[in-house]
């Protein structure tokens, strides 16, 4: 189920801490930020309250980089409704014993902990990832099989929510990650508009691969982006692979090919990852006729809505409805006619880039 973003008991939003070590990776630390840490004016209301902290006065970031200093101490950890782990490119050197004690008491108070790359192995270390589902960072799939052979690693994702403990493959997955849990705790309609001010693609489900062929496209026909323009602003129409094929004039291998090395995907389940985006959309916008939302996002008939949406949220869709309805954030500004700049019409995430 989706984890509760109910509001800290101090400043009225949900508390989301990250905890930074020494040798910890800024980048990581830059996602965590732009997601849960700035301001958001454009949607009226803040999502987070957004702290950082640290064992040491003086922290060393990754490879000397810069030395973080004026943050929280650990006993922000004691307050935090989500924890965010510290990740770290030297994986065989052992975390501090204070900042596993705090991971383990967060996770004993029932917080929500994110582990960004190598934070998979802060949170195995710490023990509270035996018998899980986890992700990390592809080149380090055997290390950390070999160090945790009890957690159920997934080396080939973006990312794993198993509820409570969720990871990201790290990099730009850290985004991913950062962005479903927006989606998760405020809606679909709220994570687009964040990602708009990423300019980032606002969803890319966590079981697409980490690694792709070919993430840049020799040749500029090759690029799906024109065909997932097209397919985006036509969702409500009886769109088929074999459709999407003879639009790119390429044979449906073709297409698969393509698909599964610019986006790690298949076709059909990027068309369907795009339908149910485009019914959470809708409902979130107070449309309350399955059958409608289901005709409108062209998933078809409402059983299939209803399958499609409890798979992707967890929720049914009046339990979405109950928590998400009614969600007011402004449009992107119009550049050309396309579907998610008409307020009239019902807009979809951005294409995976």
């Amino acid at each position: 189920m989706p984890h509760d973003s109910s509001q800290g008991a101090t400043t009225g939003f949900h508390r989301v801490v990250v905890l930074v070590d020494e040798n910890s990776n800024p980048f990581e630390l830059g996602c965590a930020t732009e997601v849960f840490g700035l301001r958001r004016p454009e949607l009226g209301r803040e999502l987070y309250d957004f702290t950082l902290c640290s064992p040491a006065p003086r922290t060393l970031m990754r490879d000397g980089f810069f030395t973080l200093t004026g943050v929280a101490g650990l006993e922000e950890t004691e307050r935090a409704d989500t924890l965010i782990v510290p990740n770290r490119p030297d994986i065989e050197a052992p975390r501090r014993p204070a900042v596993l004690e705090a991971i383990r008491r967060a996770h004993a108070r029932g917080t929500r902990l994110l582990g960004f790359c190598s934070g998979a192995f802060t949170l195995a270390e710490a023990g509270v990832l035996g018998g899980r589902r986890a992700t990390a960072h592809w080149q380090w799939a055997d290390l950390f099989r070999a160090r945790f052979p009890d957690v159920h690693l997934e080396p080939d994702v973006l990312f794993v929510d198993d509820g409570d403990i969720l990871t990201a493959a790290g990099s730009a997955a850290a985004l991913d990650l950062g962005l479903h849990v927006v989606r998760r705790d405020h809606g679909a309609e709220v994570a687009n508009a964040v990602s708009r001010r990423l300019v980032f693609a606002a969803h890319r489900d966590g079981g697409q691969r980490q690694f792709v062929e070919r993430p840049l496209p020799p040749a500029p026909e090759e690029s799906l982006a024109p065909l997932l323009a097209w397919a985006q602003e036509r969702l409500t129409e009886p769109l088929t692979v074999a459709g999407l094929a003879a639009r790119a004039a390429v044979s449906p291998a073709t297409l698969h090919r393509r698909f599964r090395a610019q986006l790690g995907t298949t076709p059909l389940a990027w068309l369907t990852g795009e339908r149910v985006a485009l019914a959470c959309r809708l409902i979130e916008r107070g449309e309350e006729r399955l059958d409608v939302v289901a005709r409108d996002s062209g998933l078809g008939t409402a059983a299939n809505l209803r399958a499609r949406l409890r798979r992707e949220t967890g929720l049914s869709p009046s339990a979405y409805r109950q928590r998400f309805g009614r969600v007011k954030v402004p449009e992107a500004p119009a550049m050309r006619a396309r579907q998610d700049d008409d307020p009239a019409r019902p807009t979809t995430a951005p294409a995976p880039a």
